[in-house]
């Protein structure tokens, strides 16, 4: 691989991490249910994706095949589950805390590789994964108040813990999406996640003011519809880069591509 495809990978990632880490404050100030936040920003990144995804010709059904939809369905249920967890960690938990344990994702994606695919880790990635947790716990800060009560918080971590497995899930399904844009499997995952939500919204208690709803809605198109994007177009580059083929020799897959 390139190391201007590697550089690209890195870059999108980072600035969606940089997006990422206002999520929890605007989960926690829409005073939305986790299940409310999750479906409307399906419904909004969706419909942002829809928009991109047409303006650049992808919604084509030669790109939108039988196991393309079933993988990218597969990933959206994972994803989506993940949503609820995490938005469901950030008020029993502090957002944090919540965010430090639901970052231990990339251990888990390291673990799945070796437990499930016989993946070989160096001892540098390791190094590197431990150093990065480290950092990240050492700028946690748990409010007192939320202590308070010790069996929610404990079941906050339990919640982010269980988002950071989902998202680890995710991201495997998605590495045998390769090939195909990645814009157009978020939007596959979304549709998916908004048509799997519906039957259990509150309607009742969406968002009643428009600071409530100018929180959803950026929530929806900045976090989702753009940020989203740009983390699976990120996964996909970085995973191969690093040799984390899940179960793919990476020359055959080439070779497969290349074929079509």
């Amino acid at each position: 691989m390139a190391s201007s495809d590697i550089r690209r990978g890195a870059a999108e990632m980072a600035a969606a991490m940089l997006m990422s880490g206002t999520i929890g404050w605007l989960v926690v100030a829409s005073q939305q249910a986790p299940l409310n936040i999750a479906f409307l920003r399906c419904v909004l990144g969706g419909a942002t994706l829809a928009v991109v995804c047409a303006a650049l010709g992808m919604l084509r059904r030669s790109r939108l095949s039988l196991r393309v939809i079933t993988l990218a369905a597969l990933g959206g249920a994972a994803i989506v589950a993940n949503w609820v967890l995490l938005f469901a960690a950030y008020s029993r938990a502090s957002i944090s805390m919540a965010t430090a344990v639901y970052n231990t994702q990339p251990f888990m994606l390291v673990g799945l590789g070796v437990l499930v695919f016989r993946e070989r880790v160096s001892a540098s990635t390791l190094a590197w994964l431990a150093i990065a947790f480290v950092g990240l716990v050492c700028v946690v800060k748990v409010q007192p108040a939320v202590l308070a009560v010790p069996g929610q918080y404990l079941q906050g971590v339990a919640y982010a813990a269980g988002a950071a497995f989902l998202y680890a899930v995710s991201s495997i399904i998605t590495k045998r999406l390769a090939g195909t844009p990645p814009h157009l499997i978020a939007l596959v995952q979304l549709v998916f996640g908004a048509l799997a939500l519906a039957p259990f919204i509150r309607y009742g208690t969406l968002p009643a003011t428009p600071v409530h709803w100018a929180q959803i809605v950026t929530l929806g198109i900045v976090h989702t519809g753009i940020m989203y994007g740009q983390i699976a177009g990120a996964v996909l580059i970085l995973l191969a880069a690093a040799g984390v083929n899940l179960g793919w020799r990476i020359v055959p897959q080439r070779r497969k591509l290349s074929s079509t």
